[in-house]
Protein backbone atom coordinates (compact mmCIF):
# COMPACT_ATOMS: atom_id res chain seq x y z
CA UNK A 1 0.00 0.00 0.00
CA UNK A 2 0.85 3.36 -0.85
CA UNK A 3 -0.11 6.32 1.67
CA UNK A 4 -0.04 9.80 0.09
CA UNK A 5 -1.27 12.76 1.28
CA UNK A 6 -4.93 13.04 2.49
CA UNK A 7 -7.23 14.95 0.56
CA UNK A 8 -10.57 15.57 1.70
CA UNK A 9 -13.76 17.08 0.62
CA UNK A 10 -17.09 17.76 2.27
CA UNK A 11 -20.60 17.06 0.49
CA UNK A 12 -23.89 18.09 2.12
CA UNK A 13 -26.66 15.34 1.59
CA UNK A 14 -30.19 14.09 3.09
CA UNK A 15 -28.51 12.08 4.86
CA UNK A 16 -26.11 14.29 6.31
CA UNK A 17 -22.80 16.07 5.70
CA UNK A 18 -20.19 13.73 4.14
CA UNK A 19 -16.33 13.99 4.26
CA UNK A 20 -14.69 11.99 1.87
CA UNK A 21 -11.01 10.81 2.21
CA UNK A 22 -8.80 10.65 -0.64
CA UNK A 23 -5.47 8.84 -0.68
CA UNK A 24 -2.72 8.26 -3.18
CA UNK A 25 -5.54 8.42 -5.87
CA UNK A 26 -7.99 6.52 -4.36
CA UNK A 27 -11.23 7.22 -2.21
CA UNK A 28 -10.70 5.68 1.21
CA UNK A 29 -12.80 6.48 3.66
CA UNK A 30 -16.33 8.42 3.87
CA UNK A 31 -17.52 9.29 7.73
CA UNK A 32 -20.69 11.48 8.52
CA UNK A 33 -19.56 14.88 9.70
CA UNK A 34 -17.58 18.27 8.16
CA UNK A 35 -13.91 18.49 8.21
CA UNK A 36 -14.04 21.55 7.01
CA UNK A 37 -11.40 20.97 3.75
CA UNK A 38 -12.21 21.62 0.62
CA UNK A 39 -9.35 19.87 -1.12
CA UNK A 40 -9.63 19.13 -5.08
CA UNK A 41 -8.38 16.23 -7.07
CA UNK A 42 -9.90 14.99 -9.89
CA UNK A 43 -11.04 11.30 -7.66
CA UNK A 44 -12.45 13.75 -5.28
CA UNK A 45 -14.55 15.98 -7.65
CA UNK A 46 -15.81 12.68 -9.24
CA UNK A 47 -16.50 11.66 -5.68
CA UNK A 48 -18.43 14.52 -4.57
CA UNK A 49 -21.04 14.94 -8.30
CA UNK A 50 -20.70 11.10 -7.50
CA UNK A 51 -22.48 11.51 -4.27
CA UNK A 52 -24.49 14.59 -4.91
CA UNK A 53 -26.33 12.87 -8.04
CA UNK A 54 -27.24 9.46 -5.73
CA UNK A 55 -28.51 12.09 -3.23
CA UNK A 56 -30.61 13.51 -5.86
CA UNK A 57 -31.77 10.42 -7.24
CA UNK A 58 -30.05 10.40 -10.50
CA UNK A 59 -27.27 7.58 -10.19
CA UNK A 60 -27.29 4.52 -9.13
CA UNK A 61 -24.17 2.96 -9.44
CA UNK A 62 -21.02 4.28 -8.46
CA UNK A 63 -17.78 4.44 -10.18
CA UNK A 64 -14.84 5.36 -7.83
CA UNK A 65 -11.31 4.63 -7.18
CA UNK A 66 -11.46 2.37 -3.63
CA UNK A 67 -9.00 1.27 -1.57
CA UNK A 68 -10.58 -0.60 1.16
CA UNK A 69 -7.87 -0.63 3.82
CA UNK A 70 -7.90 -3.87 6.61
CA UNK A 71 -8.02 -7.50 6.14
CA UNK A 72 -8.06 -9.60 3.30
CA UNK A 73 -11.55 -10.99 5.15
CA UNK A 74 -12.79 -7.05 5.37
CA UNK A 75 -11.53 -6.34 1.58
CA UNK A 76 -13.61 -9.25 0.41
CA UNK A 77 -16.79 -8.45 2.48
CA UNK A 78 -16.44 -5.25 0.97
CA UNK A 79 -16.02 -6.36 -2.30
CA UNK A 80 -19.28 -8.46 -1.97
CA UNK A 81 -21.82 -5.61 -0.49
CA UNK A 82 -20.27 -3.22 -3.54
CA UNK A 83 -21.97 -6.23 -5.81
CA UNK A 84 -25.39 -5.83 -4.54
CA UNK A 85 -27.83 -4.17 -6.55
CA UNK A 86 -29.44 -0.64 -6.43
CA UNK A 87 -32.78 -1.01 -4.34
CA UNK A 88 -31.97 -4.81 -3.56
CA UNK A 89 -30.92 -6.63 0.28
CA UNK A 90 -29.38 -9.14 1.01
CA UNK A 91 -28.52 -10.61 4.86
CA UNK A 92 -25.45 -10.92 6.64
CA UNK A 93 -25.90 -15.00 6.18
CA UNK A 94 -25.96 -14.45 2.19
CA UNK A 95 -22.79 -12.98 2.37
CA UNK A 96 -21.12 -15.40 4.67
CA UNK A 97 -21.87 -18.53 2.54
CA UNK A 98 -20.42 -16.72 -0.38
CA UNK A 99 -17.33 -16.08 1.60
CA UNK A 100 -17.52 -19.22 3.58
CA UNK A 101 -17.36 -17.97 7.10
CA UNK A 102 -19.91 -16.67 10.11
CA UNK A 103 -22.64 -14.76 9.77
CA UNK A 104 -21.07 -12.71 13.04
CA UNK A 105 -17.83 -12.36 11.40
CA UNK A 106 -19.70 -10.30 8.32
CA UNK A 107 -21.52 -8.26 10.45
CA UNK A 108 -18.21 -6.88 11.93
CA UNK A 109 -16.34 -6.63 9.03
CA UNK A 110 -19.75 -4.93 7.65
CA UNK A 111 -19.77 -2.71 10.55
CA UNK A 112 -16.24 -1.75 9.62
CA UNK A 113 -17.10 -0.82 6.49
CA UNK A 114 -14.61 2.54 6.01
CA UNK A 115 -16.50 3.89 2.80
CA UNK A 116 -19.99 3.38 3.60
CA UNK A 117 -22.78 4.55 0.67
CA UNK A 118 -20.43 4.15 -2.03
CA UNK A 119 -19.73 0.62 -0.43
CA UNK A 120 -23.33 -0.15 0.32
CA UNK A 121 -23.12 -2.14 3.81
CA UNK A 122 -27.20 -0.27 4.38
CA UNK A 123 -27.90 -3.02 1.80
CA UNK A 124 -27.31 -5.72 4.07
CA UNK A 125 -29.58 -7.25 6.42
CA UNK A 126 -30.28 -9.93 9.60
CA UNK A 127 -31.68 -13.06 9.29
CA UNK A 128 -35.00 -11.35 10.94
CA UNK A 129 -34.71 -8.03 8.71
CA UNK A 130 -33.13 -5.22 9.55
CA UNK A 131 -30.39 -4.47 12.07
CA UNK A 132 -27.92 -1.59 13.10
CA UNK A 133 -26.03 0.59 10.79
CA UNK A 134 -22.54 1.90 11.61
CA UNK A 135 -23.19 5.88 10.45
CA UNK A 136 -24.44 8.66 12.06
CA UNK A 137 -27.98 8.55 12.63
CA UNK A 138 -27.79 4.53 13.26
CA UNK A 139 -30.82 2.25 11.69
CA UNK A 140 -32.55 5.97 10.81
CA UNK A 141 -30.24 6.23 8.26
CA UNK A 142 -29.95 2.71 7.11
CA UNK A 143 -33.61 3.00 6.74
CA UNK A 144 -33.31 6.19 4.54
CA UNK A 145 -30.73 4.94 2.40
CA UNK A 146 -33.10 1.90 1.54
CA UNK A 147 -35.98 4.03 1.34
CA UNK A 148 -34.03 6.25 -1.45
CA UNK A 149 -32.93 3.27 -2.88
CA UNK A 150 -37.26 2.09 -2.91
CA UNK A 151 -35.80 -0.98 -1.63
CA UNK A 152 -37.44 -0.72 1.54
CA UNK A 153 -40.71 0.37 2.68
CA UNK A 154 -42.26 0.41 6.09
Amino acid sequence: MTFGVMLQADVDTQFGPLTITEDAGAIVRLTWGVSGSADRSAVLDAAVAQLQAYDAGTLEDFDLPLDVRGSKFQRDVCAAMSEIPFGQTITYGDIAKRLDAPAQAVGQACGGNPIPIIIPCHRVMGAKGLTGFSGAGGVETKVALLRHEGGFLI
